[in-house]
């Protein structure tokens, strides 16, 4: 680390001790569960004093007893939280002065904002802090944050910018020229860590690779990919370009990072000191059994402002949990994005993402795409690229055999995949009726 750098890594922890070393002893037991995994008791404690918080402080849940066990506790999402906005808040932090709200980017079509209690914003410090260092990122390190910078809440001040020795990068547009302009500053100001959005760090990759980009003078030490699965293609890539470690990070506005991926493969690690994990059934709120697909649900076990009390955050996943000496350590062996977004096989099967994300990363020629499911046999695949270079062929021949003998799967060549508001770019979209009624 440069001085500046060093300067700003300690400097932040003497502030933190002269306030009293909170988010410093957050870091420690969060580093030891991480390394040794996580006591069960410590954690069973953690939510049986959520859940009786829960029932004495909100309307909600004032009906369950206090001792009420998590497993008999209702599934959340989304759309319950927002229907039942004040009933869910806590009669204890409802308009404290040190409470933070954080806004969702509404990407699947719900926005929401959650509210955090004072003691929740410092563990979510002390979680970034270290699964940043985790993944070779140290506060104080000159970043650049690749996301959409919209909004009052997201804007970062020129005095918080500058403690931060952070660069705000706006994915908005992503065309060659602003792309250009990207690689320029990461090279000049001697970027040392890339944070943003899969799919824009993938665009970043591409344009260096299309453009014989010379990265021997980059800087980069670490990439901390962040909201969509980045496929193992695109990130093995970025590996090679800028020599380093691509990590992503697993994370949401509502609750803030909560795992890392693996350096050895593209499973996960979830930080058990902040979060308890269930993996449920795809059609029941049963768990499932490990190896099996199901629906990740989170209960936080630091905000008390709105208590996130098992929580369907809409995202899939397969996992492993291992246990030894009473301490656990939980990961998402394969990880998915919202259901909604989930493409189904002729025969109502769900089609691994990867498949689909692998065979055309792999394929020559192509900048952006989006695979849509029309109806239970018919499939779009949306390709923006050079027409003349991409074998679509060869990608048909790939993709096809994963859904049947009945799909029929058609390519139109657009001049432009559609990003979300969040600025985000799907890959996939669900628009068969069938399935979006689950």
């Amino acid at each position: 680390m440069e001085f500046d750098e060093k300067l700003r890594w300690y400097g932040f922890w003497a502030k933190d001790r002269l306030e009293g070393g909170k988010i410093r002893r957050y870091y420690d037991e969060i580093k030891d569960s991480y390394r040794k995994g996580t006591p069960v008791e410590h954690t069973q404690e953690k939510i049986r004093k959520l859940i009786a918080h829960a029932a004495r402080t909100t309307e909600f849940y004032k009906d369950y007893p206090e001792d009420t066990p998590l497993e008999k506790m209702p599934v959340m999402n989304k759309d319950a939280y927002r229907n039942n906005y004040e009933a869910c808040q806590s009669s204890v932090y409802k308009e404290a002065s040190d409470n933070r709200i954080m806004y969702t980017s509404g990407s699947t079509g719900t926005p929401f904002a959650m509210i955090q209690n004072r003691n929740k914003i410092l563990h979510n410090t002390a979680a970034s802090i270290f699964l940043g260092a985790a993944g070779g990122y140290y506060i104080g390190m000159k970043n650049a944050f690749v996301r959409m910078w919209v909004g009052d809440h997201a804007k970062k001040s020129k005095l918080s910018q500058i403690a931060e020795n952070l660069i705000m990068m706006d994915c908005s547009n992503l065309d060659d020229k602003k792309l250009a302009e990207m690689v320029s500053v990461i090279r000049d100001k001697k970027v040392k860590v890339l944070i943003g959005y899969s799919a824009a760090l993938g665009e970043i990759g591409r344009f260096v690779e299309e453009h014989n980009v010379d990265t021997s003078d980059f800087c980069i030490k670490a990439i901390l990919p962040i909201s969509e699965s980045m496929p193992s293609e695109v990130r093995r890539k970025l590996e090679k370009q800028f020599r380093c470690t691509v990590r992503s990070w697993y994370s949401n506005e509502e609750n803030g990072i909560m795992g890392i991926q693996r350096e050895e493969d593209e499973s996960y690690r979830i930080d058990t000191e902040s979060y308890y994990y269930e993996i449920l059934k795809l059609d029941s709120d049963e768990p499932a059994e490990p190896g099996e697909l199901g629906r990740i649900v989170i209960t936080d076990l630091y905000n008390y402002a709105i208590p996130l009390i098992r929580y369907d955050n809409g995202d899939l996943a397969v996992y492993e949990k291992t246990e030894k000496n009473g301490r656990v350590k939980f990961y998402l062996k394969e990880l998915y994005g919202r259901r909604g977004d989930m493409i189904y096989d002729c025969k109502g099967r769900i089609v691994s993402p990867f498949v689909l994300l692998n065979g055309l990363s792999m394929a020559k020629g192509i900048n952006q795409y989006r695979f849509i499911q029309e109806d239970v046999t018919r499939y779009k695949l949306w390709l923006n690229g050079n027409k003349e270079k991409i074998d679509e062929k060869a990608i048909l021949d790939f993709i096809s055999p994963y859904f049947g003998e009945e799909a029929e799967i058609t390519v139109e060549y657009v001049d432009e995949i559609p990003v979300l508001n969040s600025g985000k770019r799907k890959s996939f979209e669900n628009r068969c009726e069938k399935y979006n009624k689950k």
